[in-house]
């Protein structure tokens, strides 16, 4: 479709290509050929009658034309994603809709395991698309690239808006041969053991879990680090080491691993799940069917 002779297709490509600032990169975005993106961008250098990217080096960099209109670019599409979602009715026995979500391997395992397998018969069609964190998903909810992001209360963007989904409670897990389990697990006990961390990104080393340990500035014996809350029951089997994780989760791997749980040794915050999403889909339909599957899921 055209609107004074303009490919409404190319705005999207070139917001893919200022974002990424490299045909390959937005070539990739759009699942489109390098050669497509490349064309792409020759038509739009034809249309606006400038460069839009430069080659700086080895760099693409945005010229001051294309800087200035990105911002009402990615108004002009937020509003289209709204427009969209508002007058499109949702019927999720019929949708093929795809959601993609920003979400831990922790809040997969026990929310969208289940959920899945739930929704194989009541909305057969749908797709769902599980991204794990990154230093990057607050800039992509904003855009409108994700729709949802389910995260602790601390790492919530400040400027979108957001629900509360449930709490959960903190255990240790160890392995069940382990003997400080015998006498019931002390502070000091519990501080003098090797334990398995989880780090996630760069900006956001530590998780949730190990920043409120953190916070406590008392060192622990930090043996192991691992990038997955899945990972860390598993790396105290068969050893002496301890690890703080999600009751919830614990309780999980309780039925597949040979490991012990125990109330944490004094005293210790609970951690509040949100699920957050763009202020544009306050009203979309399938947002909201979305958010009650996961409300209903969550083993309270």
């Amino acid at each position: 479709m055209r609107f004074k002779g303009l490919d409404l297709n190319l705005l999207v490509a070139l917001d893919a290509l200022l974002d990424e600032k490299s045909v390959t990169k937005a070539a990739q975005r759009l699942h489109l050929s390098q050669p497509a993106m490349t064309a792409a961008l020759g038509r739009i250098r034809d249309y606006f009658d400038d460069p839009v990217l430069k080659l700086h080096g080895k760099r693409m960099v945005p010229t001051s034309h294309a800087l200035r209109i990105h911002k009402d670019l990615k108004a002009v599409l937020g509003d289209m994603d709204s427009l969209i979602s508002k007058t499109a009715s949702f019927d999720p026995t019929r949708s093929s809709r795809k959601f993609t979500i920003t979400v831990s391997d922790y809040l997969a395992q026990i929310i969208f395991v289940p959920l899945l397998r739930k929704l194989r018969y009541s909305a057969p069609n749908i797709k769902v698309e599980l991204l794990a964190p990154a230093d990057s998903t607050n800039e992509l909810l904003s855009q409108g690239r994700i729709d949802l992001k389910l995260a602790p209360k601390q790492m919530l963007s400040d400027n979108l808006p957001s629900e509360a989904l449930f709490e959960e409670r903190f255990v240790v897990v160890g392995c069940k041969t382990n003997p400080v389990f015998e006498n019931g697990l002390s502070e000091k006990v519990f501080y003098d053991s090797g334990h398995v961390m989880v780090k996630l990104g760069r900006r956001q080393p530590l998780s949730a879990t190990d920043n409120m340990l953190e916070a406590r500035r008392r060192p622990r014996e930090t043996d192991v680090l691992v990038g997955s809350f899945l990972l860390a029951p598993e790396m105290v089997v068969g050893t002496d080491r301890l690890t703080v994780m999600h009751e919830r989760l614990a309780n999980i791997f309780a039925q597949r691993l040979p490991i012990a749980i125990t109330e944490v040794p004094f005293t210790f915050p609970v951690l509040e799940e949100y699920v957050q999403y763009h202020d544009t889909r306050n009203d979309d339909r399938g947002i909201r069917w979305m958010i009650e599957q996961i409300k209903s899921t969550v083993i309270i």
